[in-house]
C-alpha cells in the first residue's frame, strides 16, 4: 500500500525554523502538503522501512497536538503567539494575586513563574495553573459573582511556535458528537475560550441564548467558529486518525528521565547562512487521513513534542458482565437517541432499563421521559451518597436533573412494592448479566438477585480515554503503573506547572486526560505547555545564536 512520509516528499534542503521569517513557511509547506495531498494525484514514494534511520535528514515539527477539542484548540491560540497581560485598568478581586500581578505587569502571564502566581489559591482543580488561568478568565466565579477578566490579549507573531493540531472531526472534537437536546453543565461563559466570549459571538450570529445554560451545538459551532476567527486554520486538520506515536532512538538501559533525554538522538544541520540548528526527532507520529472519497491515506511525520489532548469520550465504560455485547445493550446516549428518532421503541411494552448515576444517565432519564418511555433507573450508590453529582448543583440552576434526583429517591422499588409505570429507581445494586430473552439479572446489596425485562437497555457509567497509539496504551504514565488511564482514578501524571508528563519527556498531556474536566480548567494545561515549550524555545535560540551545539536545549 503506497505510504507518503515527510521523509519522502519533504527531505530538500532542511529549513531553519528557528528563524521567525522561516517559521509559518516551514509548516505552511508541511499543512500545504498534507492538505492538497488529497485532492489530487501525487506520486508517492513507499515506506521501505518501518524504522526511522538515524542519518536521514526529516522534517521535525516543534510540536503536534493529539485532538482538536477545547484543550488543542486553546493550546494552538498560545503556541500561534496569543500572549495574556494584565489589563490596565484592571484590579483582581484578591489582593494578594493581584499584587503578584502588579509586579510584573509589563511582562505576559506566559512569561512569568506561574507557581508564585498560583501560590495559596483554591478552585475545583487539583492543578494550580489551571485554578489560577481560571482565576484570572473567571474571578471569582465560584462564590456567583460574574466579574470580567482581568486579561486582555496581544498577538506577538514573534512567539509563534510550528504545531499541528490532528483531530478526528471537525474543531470542538467531541462536542460535535454530543446530544443536541441537553443542556451544558457549565454556563455558556465558562465554555468559552481566551479572546472571544461565548456571548459575543451568540451575538454575532445572531443566535437567541435563552438561558446561562446552552446547547452542546451551541458550543460546537463555537468552536469551529473560534478557529476560523483567530486564524488558527491553517494549524489544524480534521478527518485525522492516530494509529501509533512512539518514541525515536529509546535506550534500552532508561530507567529515569535523566537517562532519556541524554539518549534522544539530535543532529546538527548545517543552514544556508552557515549556523547549525538544534533539530531533535523525539517522536514518531502515524496515522492516516480520511479523504472526501472515502479512502485513507497513511502518512509518518516526526515531532520534538507531543501534546495529548485527546479527552475521554473515546471508549465508554462497560459493566463487564454476561450479555453486555447484545445488540440490544447500548453504550451512548447518540445511539439511544437514534432509535428514539428511528422510532424503535414506540409502542414498546417494556420499560428501558438505564444504568449509571451520573449526568448522562439524568440526561437518558429525562429523555425516556419526555417521550412517553418508561424507565427502569438502576444504580450502585445509595441515594443519600454525599458524592452524587446532583449533590452539587443548586436547584434553581439545574430543575431538570434534581427532578431526577427526586424521581431516584421517591420513586424507588422499595418504596412501592409496585413497579411504577414511568420510572422505578434500583439503587443498590448491580447488573450481573443480561439475557438473550432482554432480561437483566441484578443483585442488591443484600445479595437479593431479581430478574427484569426491558425493551432495551442503556450502560452510561462514564467513558474513558482511548491511548492505543502509546506503548502499553498509556499505561505506564498515569499515576499508577500499569493502569489503564482514567480521567478520575488515574489520569497521567505530569509536572504540575508544565504539564509535562514526569514518565515521559517532550509528551505533555492536558484536560480530561489530567482531571480537568471542565472546559473552564483545561484552559491551564494550555498555559503550562506554553509557557515550557517557549522557555525551551528560548534557550534553543540562545544555543544556536551562541554557536554552542553541546546542549539539548532543555531546562
Amino acid at each position: 500500500m503506497p505510504v507518503w512520509c515527510c521523509r519522502c516528499s519533504l527531505a530538500g534542503p532542511v529549513r531553519n525554523y528557528s528563524s521567525p521569517e522561516t517559521e509559518g513557511q516551514l509548516l505552511n509547506s508541511f499543512v500545504q502538503y498534507f492538505g492538497d495531498s488529497l485532492g489530487r494525484k501525487i506520486k508517492r514514494m513507499p515506506l521501505i522501512e518501518e524504522t526511522v534511520l538515524p542519518g536521514d535528514s526529516l522534517l521535525t515539527l516543534p510540536v503536534v497536538i493529539i485532538g482538536n477539542g477545547p484543550s488543542g484548540i486553546c493550546l494552538s491560540y498560545l503556541l500561534s503567539g496569543y500572549r495574556p497581560y494584565l489589563s490596565p485598568e484592571a484590579v483582581h478581586p484578591n489582593p494578594i494575586l493581584h499584587t503578584k500581578l502588579e509586579e510584573a505587569r509589563h511582562l505576559s502571564i506566559v512569561d512569568q513563574d506561574l507557581e508564585y502566581l498560583s501560590e495559596g489559591l483554591e478552585g475545583r482543580s487539583s492543578n494550580p495553573v489551571a485554578v489560577l488561568f481560571d482565576t484570572l478568565l473567571h474571578p471569582d466565579a465560584d462564590f456567583g459573582y460574574d466579574y470580567p477578566p482581568v486579561l486582555h490579549w496581544k498577538l506577538e507573531q514573534h512567539n509563534y511556535i510550528p504545531h499541528i493540531v490532528l483531530g478526528k472531526g471537525p474543531p470542538g472534537g467531541a462536542w460535535h458528537s454530543m446530544e443536541g437536546s441537553m443542556l451544558t453543565i457549565s454556563f455558556g461563559d465558562w465554555m468559552e475560550l481566551p479572546g472571544l466570549t461565548f456571548k459575543e459571538w451568540a451575538a454575532s450570529k445572531r443566535r437567541n441564548i435563552k438561558s446561562d445554560r446552552v446547547m452542546p451545538e451551541e458550543i460546537a459551532c463555537y468552536y469551529k467558529h473560534y478557529v476560523k476567527v483567530m486564524g488558527l486554520q491553517k494549524n489544524f486538520r480534521d478527518n485525522v486518525y492516530i494509529t501509533s506515536v512512539s518514541r525515536l532512538y529509546r535506550g534500552e538501559d532508561d530507567e529515569n528521565r535523566s537517562q532519556l533525554s541524554e539518549d534522544i538522538s539530535t543532529q546538527h544541520l548545517e543552514m544556508e547562512d552557515g549556523q547549525k540548528s538544534l533539530i531533535k526527532r523525539n517522536w514518531e507520529v502515524r496515522g492516516y487521513q480520511r479523504a472526501t472519497d472515502g479512502s485513507h491515506v497513511p502518512f509518518c511525520l516526526f515531532a520534538e513534542n507531543v501534546a495529548l489532548a485527546t479527552g475521554s469520550f473515546d471508549s465508554p465504560g462497560r459493566l463487564q458482565v454476561e450479555g453486555e455485547d447484545f445488540p440490544f445493550v447500548l453504550h451512548s446516549m447518540s445511539d439511544f437517541g437514534a432509535a428514539i428518532s428511528k422510532g424503535k421503541l414506540r409502542g414498546k411494552a417494556d420499560p428501558v432499563l438505564i444504568v449509571g448515576a451520573g449526568l448522562t444517565a439524568a440526561d437518558a432519564v429525562l429523555c425516556a421521559y419526555n417521550n412517553n418511555i418508561p424507565v427502569i433507573h438502576v444504580f450502585r450508590r445509595r441515594v443519600t451518597d454525599t458524592s452524587l453529582i446532583f449533590k452539587q448543583l443548586p436547584k434553581k440552576l439545574y430543575p431538570e436533573y434534581h427532578k431526577v434526583y427526586h424521581m431516584m429517591c421517591t420513586q424507588s422499588h422499595t418504596v412501592d412494592s409496585n413497579l411504577h409505570s414511568a420510572y422505578t429507581s434500583f439503587p443498590e445494586h448491580n447488573v450481573l448479566s443480561f439475557k438473550p430473552e432482554m432480561k437483566c439479572v441484578l443483585q442488591s446489596a443484600s445479595g437479593l438477585k431479581k430478574i427484569l425485562k426491558f425493551s432495551v437497555a442503556l450502560v452510561l457509567i462514564g467513558s474513558h480515554p482511548n491511548l492505543f497509539f502509546l506503548k502499553d496504551q498509556g499505561h505506564s504514565i498515569g499515576h499508577h503503573l500499569n493502569q489503564p488511564i482514567t480521567c478520575k482514578g488515574n489520569p497521567i501524571e505530569i509536572d504540575p506547572y508544565t504539564y509535562e508528563c514526569t514518565k515521559e519527556a517532550n509528551l505533555f498531556a492536558l484536560g480530561p486526560l489530567v482531571g480537568d474536566n471542565f472546559v473552564r480548567f483545561l484552559k491551564g494545561g494550555a498555559l503550562g505547555i506554553a509557557r515550557c515549550l517557549a522557555i525551551r524555545q528560548k534557550k534553543k535560540h540562545e544555543l544556536i545564536e551562541s554557536g554552542d551545539g553541546g546542549g539539548d536545549g532543555v531546562p
